[in-house]
């Protein structure tokens, strides 16, 4: 079956305080990007979403570390949201998609394949870990005590056979979801979880790229 990964990379740097977008930073010597685009090498499609104004700075860093892996780049929109419903678009096949965070570039493939593998009709995967530290619920004047083993923490990629996320993004006109399980879910769809890894950590700031230079095989 089709394999296509739908890699979203709309980050700005903000939280990193750098200059320049955080999965452009270099990690050991290549872009996160790249990073990231590597672990899904063996897929039949890559579909890379970045923000307008980003399309040369990736282009000229390709040529710099003559990053050859076939993708396409595809235009991000105002959000998450918006920017996977964008690379949703140019999927014309149906089969798996695993829709992954840019900055997420220390996955293995073994959890690539083994997410891909229990996708089926009505059902997607993501991959999740359990919270370690203690946690409270709290409102504006309060706080009490929330039993951690009821959550954890969810990671990407989340995966879908791509005609059932396309048509559950279709159905949804809101940017408050932040996952795709969230989307897929409130149109009908199962969710099913499975372990996923510690390493496979979001780089959001300079002490995680550090962690992530530690990490990284």
């Amino acid at each position: 079956m089709e394999k296509t990964a739908l890699i979203v990379a709309g980050g700005k740097g903000l939280r990193m305080q750098a200059k320049t977008a955080k999965q452009f930073l270099v990690l050991n010597g290549l872009p996160i990007l790249m990073h990231t685009i590597k672990k899904f090498s063996a897929f039949n499609n890559i579909i890379v979403v970045l923000p307008e104004d980003q399309f040369i700075e990736w282009e000229n860093l390709c040529k710099k570390y003559k990053f050859s892996i076939k993708h396409i780049i595809v235009k991000g929109g105002s959000n998450r949201f918006e920017s996977v419903k964008n690379g949703l678009k140019k999927i014309t096949q149906n089969g798996v998609v695993a829709i992954h965070d840019g900055v997420r570039p220390l996955l293995t493939k073994f959890l690539i394949n083994k997410l891909c593998q229990k996708v089926s009709s009505g059902v997607g995967v993501i991959p999740v870990m359990p919270i370690k530290e203690s946690i409270r619920k709290f409102d504006k004047k309060n706080s009490s005590y929330f039993d951690r083993e009821s959550i954890v923490s969810v990671q990407t990629p989340q995966c879908f056979f791509s005609n059932e996320i396309i048509a559950a993004y279709s159905m949804v006109s809101t940017d408050k979801f932040t996952d795709d399980a969230s989307v897929f879910e409130v149109n009908n769809g199962r969710i099913t979880m499975l372990s996923g890894e510690e390493r496979n950590i979001k780089i959001t700031t300079q002490e995680d790229l550090l962690i992530a230079e530690a990490l990284q095989d």
